[in-house]
């Protein structure tokens, strides 16, 4: 069953999904997929980079770039998130990870149509699957809100802290592990 997580900027879904990762590691379950880290500088956010769990990073966003499509006040670098969303996503469903994570379904990430193509093929593939994706319309993340088999989870300043652990005991069960 995959899970998606969902809250407003600044909750602490990216922080559920480390600690998720970090539990399941420590209990020998292989992990693959990427994830999304904001880059600050003098306590302001100025980027985002992408980065295989366990692989390559790079910078997908930024403030101070002039080209490349806007999101908001960023620019994207899609051949960026590409070159490590998009081996990381395969490595995950090709056997590399026994339960994927993504972090995160987003404006910028969905920019991408060879991802967003790909996510069809993620979401079917039956391996225990946990993505973040932003509270904002869009016609893919409300398509995947809206699967029967797709178990949404409201991330609040309330529940985030038991999160990974029910998290981690909900993939492992669903995927047998």
């Amino acid at each position: 069953m995959p899970f998606l997580l969902t809250a407003p900027p600044g909750t602490g879904k990216t922080t559920v999904v480390r600690r998720l990762v970090g539990l399941l590691q420590a209990e020998g379950v292989p992990v693959g997929g990427f994830v999304t880290h904001e880059m600050r500088e003098h306590g302001r956010r100025v980027g985002f980079t992408v980065e295989e769990i366990g692989g390559s990073s790079a910078v997908m966003a930024h403030v101070s770039w002039t080209s490349g499509p806007r999101i908001g006040r960023y620019r994207v670098d899609l051949a960026a998130f590409e070159r490590v969303a998009l081996p990381a996503v395969g490595r995950a469903m090709g056997g590399a990870g026994a339960v994927i994570v993504i972090d995160e379904l987003g404006p910028m990430e969905l920019m991408s149509p060879t991802f967003v193509t790909r996510l069809d093929t993620l979401f079917s593939v039956g391996t225990p699957l946990l993505a973040t994706v932003h509270q904002g319309a869009h016609l893919v993340t409300d398509a995947l809100k809206a699967r029967p088999d797709v178990e949404l989870i409201a991330v609040t300043v309330e529940n985030r802290d038991q999160l990974p652990a029910s998290l981690s005991r909900s993939l492992v069960d669903c995927g047998h592990l």
